[in-house]
């Protein structure tokens, strides 16, 4: 996903609603309730130590984002992720976060392959791959990528879109997370979990630096959905 652009609100400005990062046993992520209880976020099985080091970076991450107004066009709020790479330990700290993150999803079990989206996915899929002991694989727009591939179309507000894989990029049976810097409507995310489970592999679940709660994009996913950095962002009546 190449954008973290809010919707204008109703008719009072648009605030945010930041999550005090707790440090206990239980996942450090707020739960939105739904109805499938494997599109929720699942508790988190780290230790103490684990929770507590992963409340800590939170807190220090979420406090480096920055708040545009009235960009790219009057009535935006711009949410910027670009301050947690541009300086060396915010960037290590996220690093460090999201492994956390992922270690607390399924007691311990890491991915075999981390597939991240086209293109805010690849500032820092292919690192947490590395921390992992992942391999990583794109997913990109149609068009860009050599070779066989496999693809998915997925809807977007000006219409159809396409992302594609690499046919050989997933092995049967691997266990596969997805990530992107930010879930909204969840379009793209899906596709990107069916090119997934098209190619054989076992979706273990979707992880996220940003999520905007009120789009509802984790409902359309089919897997547990994980955000790191959880914000509410809500418009007034």
């Amino acid at each position: 996903m190449t954008d973290t652009i809010h919707p204008p609100p109703a008719t009072t400005a648009t605030t945010t609603a930041t999550a005090t990062a707790t440090a206990t046993a239980n996942n450090t992520t707020t739960t939105t309730a739904t109805n499938d209880a494997s599109r929720r976020q699942p508790q988190s099985s780290s230790s103490p130590s684990s929770a507590s080091e992963l409340a800590s970076q939170q807190i220090s991450l979420r406090a480096a984002l920055r708040q545009f107004p009235d960009f790219p066009i009057p009535g935006i709020d711009f949410l910027d992720i670009l301050p947690l790479f541009s300086d060396h330990q915010r960037h290590t700290s996220l690093i460090r976060a999201l492994e956390l993150q992922v270690l607390a999803m399924n007691h311990g079990v890491k991915p075999d392959l981390i597939v991240g989206l086209d293109a805010r996915g690849f500032l820092f899929g292919p690192s947490l791959a590395l921390r992992l002991g992942a391999g990583f694989a794109p997913v990109r727009k149609q068009g860009k990528l050599p070779g066989p591939t496999e693809t998915a179309k997925f809807e977007k507000e000006y219409g159809a879109d396409g992302f594609e894989i690499q046919k050989d990029a997933v092995k049967k049976g691997q266990t596969v997370l997805v990530v992107d810097d930010i879930i909204a409507t969840g379009g793209s995310a899906a596709a990107a979990g069916q090119l997934v489970q098209q190619l054989g592999g076992n979706l273990m679940g979707y992880l996220f630096i940003l999520e905007i709660d009120f789009l509802k994009g984790r409902d359309k996913l089919n897997a547990p959905v994980y955000t790191l950095l959880r914000e509410d962002f809500k418009t007034g009546n």
